[in-house]
């Protein structure tokens, strides 16, 4: 499947142009996930590679399909030079190991926690992960597999991921736009919830 990767990496380069830093993570019976930084001005872009070499599968099927079944990257977008967040490249990783380790299937309007601050300082310890189709398009593959997503996260504090879990996703989503919130900034604080 590393033809996938060749692939993704790709159409990472047409979209966001030459990577300015790549770190790789390995853990204990899963392939390799690196995270590629691109820098856009003040925005700092990251986004994960390895995550798509595999099809997600349900976590109630006995065998997984080596072709059918979601594929995904993971893509965060920050405001650079505002806080620490190159430490951000770990946690990202794990999110992006989660299929492969814990079964799961990462999709638009979940969240994914990672137990503790995305970043040195951070008030972020969970992301929502929010439709893809903006800033990278969908990566199509030869029948049958299915396409590449690009799945941009959105950092959420403890209290709105909570609130999230009450009232959803796109009702917290609603909130974020009905105040305003710079959701790159990288020392922003949680959203009003009352």
């Amino acid at each position: 499947m590393s033809d996938v990767l060749e692939l993704v990496e790709a159409r990472l380069r047409t979209s966001l142009g030459e990577p300015d830093a790549r770190a790789a993570v390995t853990f204990l019976g899963t392939d390799r996930i690196e995270v590629l930084r691109f820098v856009d001005g003040d925005v700092v872009r990251y986004v994960t590679l390895g995550m798509s070499a595999q099809p997600m599968a349900d976590p109630t099927a006995v065998v997984a399909d080596p072709l059918l079944g979601p594929r995904a990257e993971l893509v965060l977008s920050v405001r650079g030079g505002r806080a620490d967040t190159d430490k951000v490249l770990r946690p990202l990783a794990v999110l992006a190991a989660s299929p492969q380790v814990e079964g799961v299937v990462v999709a638009p309007g979940g969240s994914l926690d990672v137990g503790g601050p995305l970043w040195p300082g951070a008030a972020f310890t969970s992301v929502l992960v929010a439709e893809p189709g903006g800033l990278i398009g969908d990566l199509e593959l030869d029948a049958p597999m299915d396409p590449v997503r690009f799945l941009p996260l959105l950092p959420m504090t403890p209290n709105e991921a909570a609130w999230k879990r009450v009232h959803g996703a796109e009702a917290l989503q609603e909130r974020w736009l009905r105040h305003g919130t710079d959701l790159r900034d990288p020392l922003r604080t949680a959203v009003p919830l009352d």
